[in-house]
């Protein structure tokens, strides 16, 4: 008896276990199904979905598709502060940048908050742009002094070319003068010389203009002619 009831036990199991495995066949096919259909309309919608990963990159996606409008913007530098406004959703982003690159960006649907952050914000690149604004004079000041340097060092080379010249041309003014003064002496000396030559014939002249213009010179002197001899007289 206990044979014959364990054997119609286990036939009733085997019954259900084959039944089960039939449902399961027959219902597994309708579940992957469904369960296809449903990934496969989740999947267009997740690649169409855009994907914001934090307020710098909402930000960005919104100036790129221009649906913000510039409220206010402030440059220090580099550095600048701008109030951008979402007229679509009434939300204002408030962004520090350097060079168009965002640093931070608040969003908040507070006009006071927003200008409040935005005077923060303008304050801190005012700040930040200090260094880049010392930086830049000092850099112009730097090219300025070296640009004096250079003009000054060919001002310099310039001078000492001309007093080069002006030395070489007042040695050989040195040289000509010492040559004149060598030839005035020489001179001087042929003058004195021609001028006694002078005298001398002027004087030789006047002794023949002298010579010349008196008259007795041109009559023999009275001792060197022969008396005449006296006359007759009446008493011989």
């Amino acid at each position: 008896m206990r044979e014959t009831s364990g054997g119609a036990v286990f036939a009733r199991h085997a019954r259900s276990a084959a039944m089960l495995a039939v449902a399961m066949m027959l219902v597994a096919p309708a579940a992957m199904a469904a369960r296809g259909d449903r990934e496969a309309a989740a999947e267009p919608a997740a690649r169409t979905a855009p994907v914001v990963r934090n307020t710098v990159d909402e930000l960005k996606q919104l100036m790129d598709a221009r649906q913000l409008t510039e409220l206010r913007t402030t440059y220090n530098g580099n550095y600048g502060a701008s109030l951008l406004f979402n007229a679509n959703t009434l939300t204002y982003y408030v962004a520090l940048f350097q060079e168009k690159n965002f640093w931070r960006v608040i969003k908040t649907d507070a006009v006071d908050n927003a200008e409040r952050v935005y005077r923060t914000f303008a304050q801190q690149s005012e700040q930040l742009a200090q260094v880049y604004i010392d930086t830049t004079r000092l850099e112009a000041g730097k090219r300025y002094t070296e640009r004096l340097v250079a003009y000054n060092e060919e001002r310099l080379r310039t001078l000492q070319q001309e007093m080069e010249q002006q030395q070489a041309q007042s040695a050989q003014v040195s040289a000509a003068l010492q040559q004149a003064q060598q030839q005035a002496v020489s001179l001087s000396t042929d003058v004195q010389s021609t001028n006694s030559q002078l005298d001398a014939l002027q004087r030789r002249i006047q002794i023949l203009q002298a010579e010349q213009g008196n008259p007795e010179l041109s009559l023999p002197k009275p001792d060197s002619v022969s008396s005449p001899a006296p006359a007759a007289s009446d008493g011989r």
